[in-house]
């Protein structure tokens, strides 16, 4: 807390937070009552639902998305076929060595039986059909394989995108993960050999349009949010798996050099932090809402081959906006929005009590039904029974004289009206209101569906929001179980 209020005291234009604070960190809310925009990461435990953090409205909560980047690894076995992998294996002195094989099935995977069987000189195959092994678990067996001698280790994984958490046990031979496919082919050698070997080469870096890229991480936490399911988080996604970054020059890092790759929505915080800061000196009189707004309804949700931005789960899926917020940043095009939705810090002051980053209870606490009107650049309804109006109000910093036009996109089961569907703006009519009320089609105890809602001028400017409604039928309820 005495950071942020020191970081106010000496000037600062933007806060770059990757730190968890369930309720929305207070001093955070003083910064930006100052006009300091505060981004702060979404935080790592997806892809579970509703684990979002940083939640509060005032904050720009950012998520995390792969890059156009593979490390493809390939694996030789002994019949000469050639399979592939993902590691960041570098160590051409043990690259491409041809060494016996030993396999780990299933229950074996375990400590036990790596320190009490014979590894020295052999590449292990953990193969785990029956559950699904946390990293700390398969650390921990590629460890004992070093330990014990081992040349390499190879395992199977569902896609956690935390490939970087192998380069340091990269540095002492090849750990490799592969998937199940991958793995029985490997099976299917080792059984049938009398003699089953394999080598690992170096790891290859792929980049380029025909890798499916962004697609949100797999341990990016996805909303909606338990603290406030009536404000759509997270807000946005940028760049956070295998991020380049400088290595500090301690510990283990220092022997990976000065650089070192890294992954967590802490390495897509600071992106959004630099783009913003990059609109503020653009745009020195917009405030922090302002600012989320044009990044926001800007964002991409289609991938740069023109597909649905995808989501690394188990197993992946379309993306959401619980999983992306308003989509993937676009800072060319957020520096000129057309339309921005606007938040002055009194708006925040009156709904949750927070003045001056203070509040009577200590909770800063909201109520549903005043949430709904909080001039979001996304609309999120998670009760709705039969109809719930709600309004919001654009404002226009593009050409003085523009049209714009409502384009609906309703969530699954619900009826969306937007009215006035028509916002005319003139020099001297530079902000309209407009309401949109969704009615739900069916009575039925729903899941989240979701929509979008776009304002167009006829020329280049798209003004997107994403939409997030929940119809129910009563209140006492549960689907956990």
């Amino acid at each position: 807390m005495k950071a942020i209020d020191d970081a106010i005291h000496d000037g600062v234009d933007i806060l770059s937070m990757s730190i968890l604070s369930v309720l929305g960190h207070i001093p955070a809310f003083h910064a930006v009552t100052k006009g300091i925009p505060v981004v702060y990461a979404a935080g790592n435990f997806g892809p579970y639902t509703q684990m979002v953090g940083n939640v509060a409205p005032w904050l720009f909560t950012v998520a995390a998305s792969t890059i156009d980047r593979l490390f493809p690894t390939a694996i030789t076995l002994g019949n000469g076929q050639t399979l592939t992998g993902q590691s960041l294996f570098a160590d051409m002195e043990r690259a491409n060595q041809f060494h016996k094989m030993k396999l780990y099935l299933n229950s074996m995977c375990n400590l036990t039986v790596a320190n009490s069987t014979d590894v020295k000189g052999s590449i292990v195959l953990c193969f785990s059909t029956t559950s699904v092994l946390p990293i700390a678990q398969l650390y921990g067996l590629a460890s004992a394989v070093i330990n014990n001698g081992g040349e390499g280790f190879i395992f199977t994984q569902q896609s956690t995108d935390f490939l970087v958490a192998w380069q340091f046990r990269a540095m002492s031979i090849p750990c490799v993960s592969v998937d199940l496919e991958v793995a029985y082919k490997i099976l299917l050698y080792f059984s049938t050999s009398q003699n089953p070997v394999a080598k690992v080469s170096l790891t290859q870096t792929t980049t380029g349009s025909v890798i499916p890229a962004p697609k949100i991480a797999a341990f990016s936490s996805r909303g909606p949010s338990s603290v406030y399911p009536t404000v759509l988080k997270p807000d946005i996604a940028a760049p956070g798996v295998n991020i380049l970054a400088a290595a500090p020059q301690v510990g283990i890092y220092k022997e990976l050099g000065l650089y070192f790759f890294d992954s967590g929505t802490s390495f897509a915080c600071p992106h959004v932090s630099g783009i913003v800061a990059v609109l503020k000196s653009l745009h020195p009189d917009w405030s922090p809402a302002a600012l989320k707004s044009a990044l926001m309804t800007t964002a991409y949700i289609m991938d740069k081959n023109g597909l649905p931005l995808l989501a690394d789960a188990t197993p992946n899926k379309i993306a959401d906006p619980f999983d992306y917020g308003a989509g993937f940043l676009n800072p060319t095009q957020a520096s000129d929005p057309g339309l921005i939705y606007d938040i002055d810090a009194s708006d925040y002051q009156k709904l949750f009590n927070c003045m001056l980053g203070s509040d009577t209870n200590g909770s800063c606490t909201a109520t549903e039904s005043s949430l709904f009107d909080l001039n979001l650049p996304s609309i999120a309804i998670p009760n709705i029974k039969s109809s719930e109006t709600v309004s919001r109000t654009v404002t226009n910093v593009g050409q003085p004289d523009a049209v714009y036009k409502a384009f609906v996109e309703p969530p699954a089961g619900v009826d969306m009206l937007v009215e006035p569907m028509t916002l005319v703006f003139g020099t001297d009519t530079s902000s309209q209101s407009f309401k949109v009320t969704f009615k739900a089609m069916r009575k039925i105890q729903g899941d989240y569906s979701f929509g979008n809602l776009v304002w167009h001028d006829g020329g280049s400017h798209w003004v997107r929001i994403p939409i997030a409604v929940r119809v129910v039928i009563e209140d006492s309820y549960s689907t956990v179980s």
